[in-house]
């Protein structure tokens, strides 16, 4: 059965793909807005915002890539409405398939255009001045950290796809996850933010992530954060697949 199951994954995988390599466009529009953003806060706002001695593009660099991602998934959502209403569904239900292969396709290849996105933003960021002293263990932690974030808010963007109702919806409900950074450690430190804003800024997901990864890029030993984003990357993703295979069997039932 595992096997069936990796082999009906890869077959749709090669599918999903192949909608990417056809309008590779998606991929620069999601590029797009982050390093629109990291351009505008580097040199218009960057030297107002007291970050110590680090440079500032290394300081705000974790959120904008947390940006890109979520980005990145709204068009997981749009192109999962796009194959419900064209009926595809249907015709794999008539298939010896395994129901769960057809959304980790979905999943899959959000992983995969993901991954490029934030390559090319990285790339301007080097472009930009951004340095790492960190070691290969530490890229790899960064590189882990980011791809548990896709593959969590991905699911999230399963359930969203799966339950709107137009196109517009289905790649709305990325906009709270593209604001979430600004209300966080992302683009200044949480000691400057009023009481309230500055309490849910330290205690939502995006914090710890950003808090990690910029920890892992400065070469430092990484704190209480690491966990506390596990955490919550981990019970998301958890109770977002479920909540994404009980939609999908209702949906094609």
């Amino acid at each position: 059965m595992p096997t069936h199951f990796l082999g009906e994954t890869a077959v749709l995988l090669g599918r999903s793909m192949r909608h990417i390599t056809r309008s590779l466009d998606t991929i620069v529009t999601v590029t797009i807005m982050p390093i629109a953003l990291m351009l505008l806060f580097v040199y218009v706002f960057g030297g107002a915002i007291d970050t110590g001695s680090e440079r500032y593009v290394n300081y705000l660099l974790p959120g904008i890539l947390l940006i890109t991602i979520a980005m990145g998934i709204s068009y997981t959502a749009f192109r999962l409405f796009t194959d419900l209403k064209s009926g595809i569904f249907e015709r794999f239900q008539s298939m010896p398939i395994a129901r769960s292969s057809v959304l980790w396709a979905h999943v899959l290849t959000s992983l995969v255009s993901n991954l490029i996105s934030l390559v090319i933003v990285m790339l301007v960021a080097l472009l930009m001045g951004f340095r790492s002293p960190a070691g290969v263990l530490a890229w790899l932690g960064v590189a882990g950290i980011l791809m548990l974030f896709t593959l969590t808010v991905t699911w999230l963007a399963v359930i969203a796809g799966l339950s709107a109702k137009t196109t517009d919806g289905a790649g709305a409900f990325s906009y709270p996850l593209i604001f979430l950074p600004f209300l966080s450690s992302a683009f200044v430190p949480t000691d400057t933010m009023p009481g309230p804003v500055r309490w849910f800024a330290e205690h939502q997901p995006v914090t710890s992530i950003v808090n990690t990864i910029r920890d892992l890029f400065a070469g430092q030993p990484v704190g209480s954060d690491i966990w506390t984003a596990l955490a919550w990357c981990v019970g998301i993703v958890v109770v977002a697949y479920g909540l994404a295979m009980v939609t999908y069997r209702r949906k094609v039932a």
